[in-house]
């Protein structure tokens, strides 16, 4: 793929080097961690099988630990591009990125008991600044919140992420304390961040119920749970931060929403047909509201991970060319060929944008970097 030789900044995600989690409220869930040989002294890590295969395998979704299969056929395989940072770097190289925004990946902090999640917290994101550091101008990143912790904590994290000079903002997943980000306790985290002007970035994790896909879902692998769970998982997300006025009572709320915002701007038409004709909604909320498409043209900016010169179209249309980010999902959608040096996810939304764009070469250029550049300020 040959990119802009004057490209500057793409939105990027990258997984740290340790043991993930995640958590189903109200009961806690731990991916399994599958091992190659058991080390002969050592402590194992919970939730792990150990297979006669040398390479690490992790089971995230529900579809991944298929009993039908042998352990070393179960989950994806963890290779150097999940943990080593010589593998990102080479990455941005082969595919012309000069700088990328880096993020300890799903599900984050979010299954740590509180009063681990503070010390785990720090220890991630003065980790990410520290390898930042060491690689000046190509790296920066956004934190990781101790989201089990108590509020004042996570107040106090979100203040120290400011004096971190490469971050530029923090990921937060859907469900955000553990019951949405409707959820009223977390006002204060939206007028920190506000107040802050930190930024947010909002990914996916949880999905829809495995039931909503079906018995035969297994046969299908992740196809289900990841192009669809994953963008009405955030649909709803977003939606429910917008009924609930979020984005009133705190105006200068910035969030970056993965995936091109899921299905949202082809169904915000809906959503807000459905508000006008909702009685009890009217009563609560002032007629004079703000509307979802002010929204998205104030407080809400879009990653361009999406694959398709359509889908890109649609969230433009919504939000404005100045408003989407390049993406790369890094390291997830790696080559099924070993031997392929470009990754076909990457050169699938390389061409969306230049079909997206391809009579405006200046809509191009800001998407595969400019806009970032401005939103994030490398240089600051």
């Amino acid at each position: 793929m040959s990119a802009n030789t004057d490209e500057k900044l793409r939105d990027d995600k990258f997984s740290s080097n340790r043991q993930h989690a995640y958590r189903r409220h109200p009961r806690p869930r731990l991916p399994t961690l599958l091992h190659g040989p058991p080390p002969l002294s050592g402590h194992r890590p919970l939730h792990t099988y150990y297979t006669s295969s040398p390479i690490s395998r992790l089971i995230i979704l529900p579809s991944d630990d298929d009993p039908s299969l042998p352990p070393s056929s179960r989950g994806r395989p963890i290779g150097p591009a999940y943990y080593d940072i010589t593998s990102k770097l080479e990455f941005m190289t082969a595919h012309n990125i000069t700088t990328s925004v880096i993020t300890l990946a799903n599900p984050w902090l979010d299954f740590l008991p509180s009063q681990e999640a503070a010390s785990a917290s720090k220890l991630v994101n003065n980790g990410m600044e520290e390898i930042c550091a060491q690689h000046e101008d190509r790296l920066f990143a956004f934190g990781t919140l101790p989201s089990s912790a108590p509020l004042s904590d996570i107040i106090v994290e979100i203040h120290c992420l400011r004096t971190l000079p490469h971050m530029r903002g923090v990921i937060m997943g859907t469900t955000g304390l553990g019951s949405g980000l409707d959820d009223p306790t977390l006002d204060p985290v939206w007028a920190a961040l506000d107040q802050t002007s930190t930024l947010m970035f909002l990914h996916p994790h949880y999905g829809l119920p495995s039931s909503v896909y079906g018995p035969r879902t297994n046969e299908y692998g992740h196809v289900l749970p990841l192009a669809l769970g994953f963008p009405l998982e955030t649909t709803i997300a977003v939606s429910r931060m917008f009924l609930s006025g979020v984005f009133e009572r705190f105006k200068g709320l910035s969030v970056v929403v993965a995936h091109s915002r899921g299905a949202l701007p082809f169904l915000a038409g809906r959503v807000e047909s459905c508000t006008q004709h909702e009685r009890s909604f009217r009563e609560k909320r002032r007629r004079n509201r703000k509307t979802l498409w002010v929204v998205f043209t104030t407080n809400l900016y879009l990653d361009a991970v999406v694959y398709s010169d359509v889908g890109l179209e649609t969230a433009m249309d919504a939000a404005g060319a100045d408003r989407v980010l390049f993406g790369t999902d890094h390291p997830f959608f790696p080559p099924l060929d070993q031997d392929e040096r470009e990754w076909l996810s990457v050169k699938t939304n390389y061409q969306a944008v230049k079909d997206a764009f391809k009579e405006d070469q200046k809509a191009a250029d800001g998407v595969l970097g400019g806009n970032a550049v401005r939103i994030l300020k490398p240089d600051r």
